[in-house]
């Protein structure tokens, strides 16, 4: 074998590494494109779940089919922290029942769970959020949730300092609402994330003065 064969299969051997790498480089995007495009929807579909709920929920504050019930809806606000919130309003119970409620004055709790309550999940940070009714069984939700932070104003736009006390004389006006959102496992130690901010939420019967 002359050394000009030696060098043909020396270049071959280098070559063929070559295409080997780019092929196992290939893959590797390949994956990470999947997992990624997997969890920006998954992270999408969490944010839109969540809310869709909770603005549902809260621009209905102070709200009841029968007005009577409820006849200061700007004092409706029970509890107000930058992650913890309580209110008056009318629920929907069942599906025989129309979205304006069924005239009976209702109490939903919001809060923010801790880290530690989801064990299951890869991610560090995410916590569940939980919907309580009339003080039953709390209802979470994990959904990557990693940021949910409230922020209170009085009519003059002033951002009021929390947690509010006695918040039923109706000083709070709008709310501002804070949420990110990640994927429950990482790829290469990186998460998918989305944030949303609801500036100014403004329930019409808090407006009610």
């Amino acid at each position: 074998m002359g050394f000009s064969s030696l060098l043909d299969i020396l270049g071959s051997t280098m070559i063929g590494a070559l295409l080997l790498l780019i092929l196992f480089r290939m893959n590797d995007v390949a994956t990470e494109n999947t997992f990624t495009h997997a969890a920006e929807l998954q992270v999408q579909e969490g944010l839109v779940e969540t809310i869709t709920v909770l603005e549902h929920d809260f621009r209905k504050m102070g709200y009841c089919s029968d007005w009577t019930k409820i006849p200061i809806p700007t004092r409706a606000i029970i509890r107000a922290d930058t992650n913890d919130i309580t209110f008056l309003t009318d629920v929907k119970e069942s599906a025989s029942i129309s979205d304006v409620g069924d005239g009976d004055v209702d109490t939903i709790h919001y809060y923010a769970g801790e880290t530690s309550e989801l064990p299951g999940t890869r991610n560090p940070y995410d916590f569940p959020l939980y919907r309580v009714v009339n003080g039953k069984n709390p209802r979470g939700a994990n959904i990557g949730l990693t940021t949910f932070r409230l922020r209170y104003y009085d009519v003059d736009g002033k951002e009021l300092s929390t947690p509010i006390s006695l918040p039923q004389t109706g000083a709070i006006h709008t709310i501002q609402i804070d949420i990110e959102i990640q994927n429950t496992a990482a790829y290469d130690d990186k998460y998918s994330s989305v944030f949303w901010r609801q500036i100014r939420l403004a329930a019409k019967n808090l407006q009610n003065r």
